[in-house]
């Protein structure tokens, strides 16, 4: 008989900070890859909740542990203790397209088998609001990710464990750790994903969508430009 190879296998992980708006969506939207066996552990990290983030965490029984430092670290702690060959790394208030799992299990087949070198991919970055605002910003997005492949971890990331310990894993920053990694990973080994990462637009909305995306951009010329961490932080906002 021909050799057949495992079923893909994903650990995920979620680092949380006060999250209970958006968790329990996040989590409800991993279920029937669940119950497929395709996820066969969630982690969540939290950096210190005060709210029902554990609360929540537990009642959708899933392994919580706390990690401070900042979101980098905590992403960092989850991939340690992650049992599975497949890591996916899911912010707490970014809930995945019905059927993703579909289009995940066919580019986690294609390395598994060989068919294609091992690589990281990350879902099309969607917005849960209306208006011309939103929907620029995710045409933006957009012709970011094919220009310069540089998705950000609002996006998800998917990777197999081996090629994470290869680039040496997340920086251990509390800003701009998806931009870390993803420039470790280099562009000819992200691939971008048709399902869409529906992120939360609170903060759009709080900010304004002008002033939000101008702060992001400048954190990010500040990172590319090699400023402090702080610097950053303060920036950000």
């Amino acid at each position: 008989m021909p050799y057949a190879p495992a079923p893909p296998m994903i650990s995920v992980i979620i680092p949380t900070l006060d999250a209970e708006v958006g968790l329990a969506r996040t989590l409800g939207a991993l279920v029937p890859a669940a119950v497929d066996g395709l996820v066969r552990e969630v982690i969540v990290v939290d950096g210190g909740s005060r709210d029902r983030t554990a609360e929540i965490a537990d009642e959708a029984g899933v392994t919580f542990v706390t990690r401070g430092g900042g979101r980098g670290c905590q992403l960092a702690a989850g991939a340690t203790q992650a049992r599975f060959p497949w890591l996916l790394f899911l912010h707490a208030d970014t809930v995945l397209d019905p059927g993703w799992e579909r289009e995940v299990t066919a580019f986690m087949e294609a390395i598994d088998t060989g068919r294609r070198s091992p690589a990281a991919a990350a879902f099309r970055f969607a917005l849960d609001d209306d208006g011309l605002g939103p929907r620029l910003l995710e045409r933006l997005v957009a012709l970011r990710c094919t220009l310069l492949r540089l998705p950000y971890g609002d996006q998800g990331l998917l990777m197999p464990k081996g090629l994470y310990a290869e680039i040496g894993g997340y920086p251990a920053s509390p800003l701009m750790e998806d931009v870390g990694l993803i420039l470790r990973l280099g562009r000819r080994r992200i691939s971008l994903l048709r399902s869409r990462a529906v992120t939360s637009a609170a903060r759009y909305r709080r900010d304004g969508y002008i002033r939000r995306s101008l702060r992001n951009l400048a954190c990010l010329a500040l990172f590319f430009l090699r400023a402090p961490q702080s610097v950053i932080a303060r920036v950000y906002g």
